[in-house]
């Protein structure tokens, strides 16, 4: 009975240790569309196999999990869903729990989808995505946030969407460090063994843990050949590529080594002094 009075006590002192999320819009002022765009109410779509998919994001938004024990790092998390639909819950929100764990603040991206330029489905997600890590730094302070420990993290077209960021932003949109898991769309079409020319690894490329699996049905060449790159270059880079575990398994549960990559993930933010 003890125990189990302890048990209920410690679970009302972190109930009110966590911190409601914050929501803001990207663009309070307007979303810079272009002039023909027609926007579709957003839809949140729930099928049967749990994943809960939102569809035609047209006010992007950030939404801020505080970790308990902060430590000042934050990580901008980007779910996936090939530019068209975003997986919100197992490569989004259940992924900013698990940085809480650690003492990390994860901030969930809702950017816009669906793509709004076929040849550059990226384009208007980059766009928000910078903005996000600009939002981010301006209110470290508020969010008990350190400026120069502001990463980010992305699924498939999230991990694209993660790399794009990384490579082509100015200093203060720039993320510390970036973990794409499964990312799509860096090697160029029926040629596993080049990446995109807008893929292009420089010395100010922050450093990097890539995450895929071998039987992906997105090759996991693109991964291997952003660490070969940052290689060259001499910049911090891990890389998992699993056997096993096809795509989009992002934080579901099971027993096999890919369903254990966040604990890598954690691992090497320890290591680098980015969590506890």
């Amino acid at each position: 009975m003890i125990k189990c009075i302890t048990a209920i006590l410690s679970l009302l002192v972190l109930s009110q240790l966590v911190a409601e999320p914050i929501t803001l819009p990207l663009w309070p002022e307007g979303v810079p569309e272009k002039p023909d765009f027609k926007s579709q109410p957003e839809e949140d779509v729930k099928k049967d196999d749990g994943i809960r998919r939102v569809s035609h994001v047209s006010q992007p938004s950030l939404t801020v999990y505080k970790a308990p024990n902060a430590n000042g790092t934050a990580v901008l998390i980007c779910p996936g869903g090939g530019y068209n639909i975003l997986a919100i819950e197992h490569e989004g929100t259940q992924v900013a729990d698990y940085l809480n764990t650690i003492g990390i603040t994860g901030i969930v991206l809702k950017y816009r989808v669906p793509r709004r330029d076929p040849d550059k489905p990226w384009e208007a997600p980059l766009a928000d995505a910078q903005r996000a890590m600009s939002i981010i730094r301006k209110n470290a302070d508020e969010w008990g946030i350190k400026q120069d420990r502001v990463g980010i993290l992305g699924f498939s077209a999230g991990g694209n969407l993660c790399v794009m960021t990384a490579l082509h932003s100015q200093a203060d949109e720039r993320p510390n460090f970036m973990v794409p898991i499964y990312p799509a769309y860096l090697t160029v079409d029926k040629n596993d063994f080049q990446l995109r020319p807008e893929i292009l690894v420089t010395k100010d490329a922050p450093p990097a843990c890539l995450i895929h699996a071998g039987d992906d049905r997105i090759t996991a060449s693109g991964s291997a050949l952003i660490y070969l790159e940052y290689k060259k270059l001499g910049i911090p880079a891990e890389l998992h590529i699993y056997s096993s575990g096809g795509h989009g398994f992002g934080m579901k549960t099971g027993q096999t080594p890919v369903n254990q990559w966040h604990l890598r993930v954690g691992e090497w933010l320890k290591d680098n002094g980015w969590a506890k």
